[in-house]
């Protein structure tokens, strides 16, 4: 059986695996791996707003019903662990907080993102290729 894993995945990887047409991209594979079951996606209701906000904008080629069925998927598949306040913290962009924070809210959980430099240099903040990685060292 295989080891589940709980992600926030940041929304870069989200427009990345959907704007890819390559099933071999880093961000693809993780998001096929939240269908497959294997990752559990962590949100909230600011999560899931500027995923829509995000992935419904002009410049993204993506169909409504595309981004429906997406965000349809994380919120059936994922859960909403709450949210842990962290103190003391400089984030570049106060928008991302969230993505930290929500990550931190369960424990073992990762934040999966294409701008680590975004986010504290803590184990839990992996890029899409560190947490294929991760995946596959413990369901080898």
């Amino acid at each position: 059986m295989a080891v589940k894993f709980f992600a926030v995945l940041d929304t870069n990887v989200l427009v990345s695996a959907m704007f890819t047409g390559n099933p071999s991209s880093n961000p693809r594979q993780i998001l096929d791996l939240v269908f497959e079951g294997i990752i559990t996606p962590l949100f909230n209701k600011e999560i899931i707003e500027e995923y829509t906000e995000v992935l419904s904008r002009d410049k993204f080629p993506f169909k409504p019903d595309d981004v429906s069925f997406v965000l349809d998927a994380l919120k059936s598949i994922g859960i909403d662990p709450g949210r842990t306040s962290v103190d003391n913290t400089e984030f570049p962009d106060p928008k991302d907080i969230v993505f930290y924070e929500v990550a931190l809210s369960k424990e073992g959980s990762f934040l999966v993102t294409g701008n680590t430099k975004h986010f504290p240099k803590e184990p839990i903040v992996v890029t899409p290729a560190e947490m294929l990685e991760i995946i596959k060292k413990f369901n080898a």
